[in-house]
């Protein structure tokens, strides 16, 4: 099989790829990072793409399943993810395919109706070793934020949800997504709830609200895709997390505003009570007669008033909105609102 360089987005092979893909009932994502393509005498005959660390369109003509083109496909994409700096791939597949991907050391994370997340390379059992020295037994509790950035709502429910476990997971939404950059959400996050003895602040990795297991999150976009995309997070935080870390409750702010956390929420409630975890929504701490957000305190810092912001940050988010190093974000903000 041979497996030319792809030409550019409109291309002929760019498009032969896209027919291929649809024609297996899969859907074309043109925003990859690599797209992987074997012919055979001249004729395409399998494709795949990697996106990050996220494989897909991993599609192949009837003609030549079975074979070893799935094995072919793969390697060129791990290849690629390492070179890039992916040493954890992710990729989605219809649970009958999990034992072709196992065969090719592949790691089932979870599986839900009509799809199942497996990963290859270190992945979760290097990150829960990472964390193992922070893990203790009891009735502990999570709570999982994107903190963009900390505010005054995220440190009452992190405070209301710490009274009531023995150690609280504050989960921070490692991808790099938002308008915060994840160092400073994360360290934000850290200094904001410094007080609190029972709680530990750790990064999500790929395993929580990442573009592996819920995309649509950081597009806003709510659909039928986007309800899938829920309930596999879910069930990762489920499988994965909750017994990790000895899980008994999960606690979410409850959601006036954004109807996609709204919707996460209530399918949250839902597979959290099937598996026994308790999911706890706190009501939101308010400011002027109005929920704190973070989309609030966005506007403010935008529009530079550092008045409106003080009822609505901790000294620390307001200190770092106050100091040169917000400068980036401000401009960030500002091309964002001029879009």
């Amino acid at each position: 099989m041979s497996s030319p360089e792809s030409d550019l987005p409109g291309g002929s092979a760019w498009l032969e790829a896209r027919r291929l893909v649809e024609s297996c009932g899969l859907r074309f994502e043109p925003d990859f990072d690599e797209l992987a393509e074997l012919y055979d005498q001249g004729h395409l005959v399998a494709c795949g793409a990697r996106s990050g660390y996220v494989l897909k369109m991993l599609a192949i003509a009837p003609s030549h399943q079975g074979g070893d083109l799935l094995g072919e496909l793969l390697t060129r994409l791990i290849q690629s993810g390492l070179a890039a700096g992916q040493d954890t791939l992710f990729v989605f597949t219809p649970p009958q395919n999990v034992p072709s991907f196992q065969a090719l050391n592949f790691r089932l994370l979870a599986a839900h109706g009509e799809a199942a997340l497996l990963e290859h390379g270190p992945g979760f059992p290097a990150y829960l070793a990472a964390q193992s020295a922070r893990i203790t037994p009891g009735r502990n509790g999570a709570v999982v934020i994107n903190g963009n950035p900390f505010t005054l709502g995220h440190c009452h429910l992190v405070e209301t949800a710490a009274r009531q476990v023995d150690r609280l997971y504050l989960f921070v939404v490692r991808e790099d997504r938002s308008v915060f950059p994840f160092d400073v959400r994360f360290r934000l996050a850290r200094e904001a709830t410094a007080h609190l003895a029972n709680v530990t602040v750790l990064d999500t990795s790929r395993y929580a609200v990442s573009a592996g297991t819920f995309p649509s999150y950081f597009m806003k976009r709510l659909d039928g895709l986007a309800e899938a995309q829920m309930r596999m997070d879910l069930r990762l935080f489920v499988q994965l997390l909750a017994p990790a870390f000895h899980l008994a409750a999960r606690f979410a702010g409850d959601e006036p505003l954004c109807p996609v956390t709204a919707a996460y929420n209530r399918v949250m409630a839902e597979v959290l009570g099937e598996a026994g975890i308790a999911m706890v929504e706190v009501p939101r701490r308010e400011a002027g007669g109005l929920p704190i957000s973070a989309t609030r305190v966005r506007a403010a810092f935008l529009a530079g008033d550092f008045q409106a912001l003080e009822p609505l940050v901790p000294p620390a988010t307001l200190a770092y909105l106050r100091s040169p190093a917000a400068r980036a974000v401000a401009e960030r903000l500002s091309q964002m609102e001029g879009t």
